[in-house]
């Protein structure tokens, strides 16, 4: 039994924030520790998105693995950066639907 639960990082579009809060549902009741992007109410300035950008890359870093949430297979700007950086960094990545 390893020492501590597994740590998924969710990526995904913000447009399928119900799937990714889901996601992180279904993965905290299955006993994993989930990391998941920053949530705005409201629409937020260029300088908050470069910084959640940055943010959500680290906790990529902390992550075991990745979680692509992908409704239809869309993946945007953003979460194609966040798999590029995951795959260099030697992170595991799944995908929720077929890419």
């Amino acid at each position: 039994m390893p020492d501590r639960p597994e740590i998924v990082c969710i990526c995904g579009s913000t447009r399928f924030v119900d799937e990714m809060r889901a996601a992180n549902r279904d993965l905290t009741f299955a006993g994993v520790i989930v990391v998941a992007p920053g949530e705005a109410d409201e629409l937020i300035t260029n300088e908050q998105k470069t910084a959640l950008d940055a943010l959500h890359l680290r906790k990529i870093d902390l992550a075991d693995r990745v979680l692509v949430v992908h409704p239809g297979g869309y993946i945007g700007q953003s979460t194609s950066r966040e798999i590029t950086y995951a795959r260099a960094t030697g992170k595991p990545i799944s995908f929720t639907d077929p890419v």
